[in-house]
Order: structure tokens, then sequence, then C-alpha cells
């Protein structure tokens, strides 16, 4: 296959995925398109011992975290405000009623979302697994994982501002 090929086949799921880890589209735009320029450069190196979507999705990742880790490093001081948006929700199950809160939006919350927070969370499985399980790849269940993440952190921040 050739790079046209390449970027015509995976290009939509690539910039899906990176507009999922963002949440910015322009951002996604722009990782999407380091993403295939990277992997023309280093389309030689690529073993074939995973399917080429992933391959793609794991460049467009770290690709990402350089781009944000250089933004970090350009900016001296970060804001509070994005450093709390990305709390860890596993810190706030160790309080009891942040726990309590969460249940209820789990409850709410529709499936796979709720099934796969409950899987990694609870149940301590790896995203390995937790594909497994859905018959889904292991970047599936990161993704959805995430989703879910954000859902929540959504409600939460829904309550905070009533």
């Amino acid at each position: 296959m050739n790079i046209d090929e390449i970027y015509r086949t995976y290009f939509t799921t690539v910039y899906r995925y990176i507009r999922a880890i963002s949440q910015n589209e322009s951002l996604a735009e722009d990782i999407t398109q380091e993403t295939f320029f990277k992997a023309l450069k280093e389309i030689d190196k690529f073993r074939g011992d995973c399917d080429l979507r992933v391959w793609l999705c794991q460049i467009a990742k770290h690709t990402l975290y350089d781009h944000l880790k250089k933004e970090q490093k350009k900016t001296s001081v970060l804001k509070q405000e994005e450093l709390t948006s990305y709390e860890n929700i596993e810190e706030k199950l160790a309080n009891r009623s942040e726990a309590l809160k969460i249940h209820a939006v789990l409850h709410k919350m529709q499936e796979p979302y709720k099934e796969v927070f409950l899987l990694r969370t609870f149940g301590e499985l790896s995203f390995t697994e937790i594909g497994i399980i859905f018959k889904k790849s292991e970047n599936w269940a990161r993704v959805t994982y995430y989703r879910a993440k954000t859902k929540i952190r959504k409600e939460f921040a829904h309550e905070d501002n009533m």
C-alpha cells in the first residue's frame, strides 16, 4: 500500500482518535497531518507485527504528547484550571462522598462507557483484557475509558456550576 492509499484509508481514524484525546479539532488536524508526515519518513521501519491503524495511532499519540510537552515548556506558568480539569478520577474514589457521586454518574452512563470504566477502575483489568472481553482492540478500550472519564468530569463540572 502506498502512502496515498494509507492516508485515504486511515486519515479519519487517526483524526478521530486524536480529536477524542485532545478535545481540540484544530490540534487534531495538525497532529494528524504531522502523523502522516512522520509515517511517510518511517514507513520502512513498520514491521507489520501490528495493524497499520494501531501503528499510525501510536505515532499520532506520541506526536500529540510531544506537542503538548513543547507547549508546556513554552508556557512558564500553567493555569491551575487546566491542571484540575485533568484531575485523576481514581484519586477521587478514595473520598467516600466523591465515590458516591461517581457511582451516581455511572448509574446514568450508557454502555459501553459504564462497563469499561467499571472494569478498568474497580475490576483493575488492563486495556488489553477489556478489549478481549468486548472483542475490540486495546486502543478501543483506552479511548472508551477516556471518554467515560471525560463524561464523569463533565458531570462533576455541571454539578459544581449549580
